[in-house]
């Protein structure tokens, strides 16, 4: 027992060992985050005081200095980056004069400023992001993927948009805006978002992937290869054009016929 004494550690080991390893571990930290941190963070945060600025010089008369709202726009906290990203990328935004909707017209910000703006209101509160060119890219699919989103738009978005995405009226004043020429991304964008009286399609509803071969089908009904299956388009209006063709020219060719057979029998008397 008395050798067991000598060992013993002197009181004040314990703290002494303690305050070393906390001086090595904030040594270490030191040295090795800062350069991390700092790679990383002034970007993101340059580009966000950028938007910040660029908000409340053109954007925060209708929707407030912190994108809070006011009477003559909706709060932005939440919508993310991808709802700036389609309406200032269309530019529907900002609104030239109040109206049903903001119709799609040639936008007034450069794609730096769209982009600084968006990641600005995507920190005011979560909401879907700006997809990656991958996702919204149908130059790699298949003719049985392209078909297959020709399903899904017939059945979940020609009501509004027409069989061919060439548009169509709504009550109210409102209409579903033509998806011909329309970037790829702000297609997508437009199905997690919902602009306008656009229900969203939550991706448990419309996969990314259904959302790519939409996209697909759309460009190769509207100008893409093999948008034609030959024959006359009839203006790419599906039924409606075809069936208005077929009273012009049958109906019109039995009343021909009729006419001709009703000459010929007057003549033979």
């Amino acid at each position: 027992m008395k050798y067991l004494s000598t060992r013993r550690r002197h009181p004040a080991a314990k703290p002494l060992i303690l305050v070393l390893a906390l001086f090595l571990v904030g040594a270490v930290y030191a040295l090795v985050m800062p350069g991390t941190r700092v790679s990383a963070a002034p970007g993101l945060s340059q580009q966000v005081e950028q938007g910040k600025a660029l908000f409340q010089v053109s954007c925060s008369s209708c929707h407030g200095l912190n994108g809070e709202g006011t009477t003559q726009g909706p709060s932005l906290v939440g919508v993310g980056a991808a709802s700036v990203d389609f309406q200032m990328g269309t530019g529907r935004m900002p609104m030239s004069r109040p109206g049903q909707q903001a119709p799609r017209k040639k936008t007034e910000f450069s794609p730096d400023e769209i982009s600084a703006i968006s990641a600005y209101v995507a920190t005011l509160g979560p909401g879907p992001a700006i997809p990656e060119a991958s996702v919204v890219d149908p130059t790699n699919l298949t003719d049985e993927q392209i078909a297959r989103g020709g399903e899904l738009f017939r059945t979940n978005c020609s009501a509004c948009h027409n069989i061919s995405g060439k548009g169509g009226a709504l009550p109210n004043g409102k209409f579903a805006p033509s998806l011909v020429n329309v970037d790829s991304v702000h297609i997508y964008e437009a199905m997690r978002i919902g602009p306008q009286q656009m229900p969203v399609f939550s991706k448990n509803v419309i996969t990314d992937q259904d959302a790519q071969e939409i996209i697909g089908y759309l460009k190769s009904v509207n100008g893409g290869a093999g948008s034609s299956g030959g024959g006359l388009s009839l203006g790419s209006m599906g039924p409606v054009t075809e069936g208005l063709w077929a009273w012009v020219v049958g109906i019109g060719g039995l009343v021909l016929l009729a006419t001709w057979i009703t000459s010929k029998g007057a003549r033979s008397k």
